[in-house]
């Protein structure tokens, strides 16, 4: 099967109805996707597990490492059912928002936040649907009713989102439903687990805790959608594996117009720190149902790839869209061409001297620089964690990542760094002889060839696998 890889920045794609039988499925890989996103927002276990089981097949069918991110719902507030289409409600109409169930009308609405009346303060803006209806707090009996004033209105429709952007919510980051998801997920052969709605590091370290102790490999995606976040973001950055800067729900509860900088600030410290980062959010919004992207789709996807994004995201594109794979193909198409003209942007990172991995982020660091200095081909590695892929791809090379690691799920996972190709190898012998072993790999399938330096880091003794501890430049004879 034919598959466009050569790009560097990674495309997570989300799938749904509109994608997750075996031939689209086939057709997003093909076209260039990287990481399939399973929206917890959505569906059900079953429905889920099934479209697990296609994606396993798939890889062992055509020996890929699609990986899997499964993506927390989180603490999503919405309004309950309304009448009929929803109701229209004008400048200075009142509302009064209840956490007692109710079919909404134009005085009441049920909103499935259970301690809003507590929290919210008089004077505060409430956002519905995206922001396009904005509220104001007028009264709240501090049990069950917060009586609102429309600011700007709209037709109030059931289960649309509600946003507090000034609100000192009490919520935690995980609700029941989160629990009883990352329950199954664990269950499941996934690689990543993305949590919403991300106020501080100690809601990761305890998605992590949970994780560990049920012996999963999975690792953590932090989402990016709450002020308290972007003010919290060098510790979130520090506890998290990766982080994801989810513009949806964040442009709703910042200004909007400081969405390009907070994604730009928040880019830079991921690869400073090794940490990947996925741009999430309207991406190809237009192509849910266009063939073709808008001039300003086009610019915020190459804007993304030059501000070092380790991996471009699509959302309703894919999972509802009119034509997954030609969302896909052009967003693939964007990622190429700004490419050619890619420039690391800001400091090169560091090694920490305080690290305890100091000695082999020196190492990754310098296979890096002087695969960059001497023009090298490709950077060859060996890793069972993943750290040295990751820590590589932050120097961001110019030149080809390929690690290899003896665990099918790290490679699947590893697939969302940037510039990684990942390869499954388990024949540890002597050294010379592996990375005899791995530079003959990669000329048989014409990544190398006579006459190409590459660079190759390891640990040595190999058969013992401790931390990267070797680099070696090699010629191809």
């Amino acid at each position: 099967m034919k598959i466009r890889d050569k790009q560097s920045t990674k495309i997570v794609a989300t799938l749904g109805p509109a994608s997750r039988d075996e031939d689209m499925l086939l057709k997003l890989i093909q076209n260039g996707t990287d990481i399939f996103r399973l929206n917890f927002s959505h569906g059900d276990h079953e429905t889920h597990g099934e479209t697990i089981s296609r994606i396993v097949g798939i890889n062992k069918k055509y020996n890929l490492h699609i990986g899997i991110l499964a993506d927390l719902q989180g603490p999503k507030l919405r309004i309950g059912k309304m009448t009929d289409d929803g109701v229209e409600l004008n400048k200075g109409d009142e509302i009064v928002f209840t956490n007692e169930k109710c079919i909404g009308t134009k005085e009441r609405a049920y909103m499935s936040y259970e301690r809003f009346a507590k929290d919210v303060k008089v004077g505060e803006k409430i956002l519905v649907d995206d922001g396009t209806m904005i509220f104001e707090v007028v009264d709240t009996d501090l049990k069950k009713n917060v009586t609102l004033k429309t600011l700007y209105g709209g037709i109030l429709k059931s289960n649309k989102g509600v946003n507090l952007p000034e609100t000192n919510i009490s919520l935690p980051a995980m609700t029941e439903k989160d629990y009883e998801d990352l329950k199954y997920i664990l269950t499941q052969p996934v690689h990543w687990i993305a949590l919403s709605f991300v106020r501080t590091a100690e809601e990761i370290t305890d998605l992590k805790a949970m994780i560990k102790d049920s012996g999963h490999i999975a690792k953590v995606i932090a989402k990016i959608e709450k002020p308290e976040a972007v003010k919290n973001i060098k510790e979130i950055i520090k506890a998290t594996d990766a982080i994801m800067v989810a513009r949806g729900d964040l442009g709703v509860e910042v200004p909007i117009e400081k969405i390009p900088f907070i994604q730009k600030n928040i880019i830079k410290r991921c690869i400073q720190k090794a940490k990947p980062v996925i741009v999430a959010t309207q991406m190809m919004d237009s192509m849910i149902t266009n063939y073709n992207p808008t001039r300003a789709e086009v610019t915020d996807v190459a804007n993304a790839v030059h501000d070092g994004a380790d991996a471009v995201m699509l959302s309703g594109e894919t999972s509802v869209g009119n034509h997954p794979e030609r969302v896909v193909e052009a967003m693939n198409n964007i990622i190429e061409e700004a490419e050619k003209n890619y420039m690391i942007q800001g400091k090169r990172p560091k090694a920490d001297k305080t690290s305890k991995t100091y000695h082999s982020d020196v190492i990754c660091i310098t296979a890096a620089k002087t695969a960059e200095e001497v023009k090298a081909k490709a950077i060859l590695s060996i890793t069972e964690s993943g750290y040295t892929a990751f820590k590589i791809s932050s120097y961001r090379p110019p030149c080809g990542i390929y690690v290899f690691t003896s665990n099918h799920e790290m490679s699947c996972l590893m697939n969302l760094i940037w510039g990684v190709k990942s390869f499954l190898y388990n024949k540890f012998t002597t050294t010379d002889e592996t990375i005899s072993d791995l530079t003959n790999i990669l000329r048989e399938k014409n990544l190398l060839k006579k006459g190409d330096v590459a660079i190759n880091t390891g640990s040595m003794p190999i058969k013992r696998k401790f931390r990267t501890n070797m680099l070696k430049l090699t010629v191809m004879e």
